[in-house]
């Protein structure tokens, strides 16, 4: 698996793989949650974050989504789960920002058990997403990234 930057041009496989993420691991999502998360990821998060590209076979599998040091956005294809990916995205932002901050769903125990296994532990919790929707987060850092959440939350 290689790792190279996101362009514009990636944005559609990047939502595939966003979409083929969370309805295999955000099973707390309904449908209709996820068909309304669907424009803000593709119109918002995607064009603002620093991404980055997992390929396999020179095929986009996996991406990272950075701002600054807070680790927006980690999403591998269920295809391609277990296989080391997440890890490399993982390492290549840390190589990139430093230590890293990230917010997870509670409500997706996978998430959490991969970043407690990458070094990051909690260090707050907010009862709604950044959106407002009744999703708590579990704010994580490294352990000298900072002890406050993230902004925004």
């Amino acid at each position: 698996m290689t790792i190279r930057q996101g362009t514009t041009a990636d944005h559609n496989a990047l939502l595939l793989v966003w979409l083929a993420s969370v309805r295999a691991t955000h099973t707390f999502l309904t449908e209709s949650d996820i068909q309304s998360l669907t424009p803000v990821v593709r119109d918002e998060a995607l064009p603002a974050l620093e991404i980055w590209v997992l390929c396999a076979d020179d095929q986009p599998v996996g991406f990272a989504g950075l701002a600054g040091n807070n680790l927006e956005a980690l999403f591998i294809h269920p295809d391609h789960t277990g296989k080391g990916g997440g890890k490399l995205l993982v390492e290549h932002a840390r190589r990139l920002k430093g230590p890293l901050v990230v917010d997870v769903n509670e409500q997706n125990p996978s998430a959490l058990a991969f970043y407690e296994s990458q070094g990051f532990r909690v260090i707050g919790r907010s009862e709604r997403d950044s959106g407002g929707r009744p999703f708590p987060i579990l704010h994580m850092a490294e352990p000298s990234a900072g002890e406050s959440p993230s902004p925004g939350s």
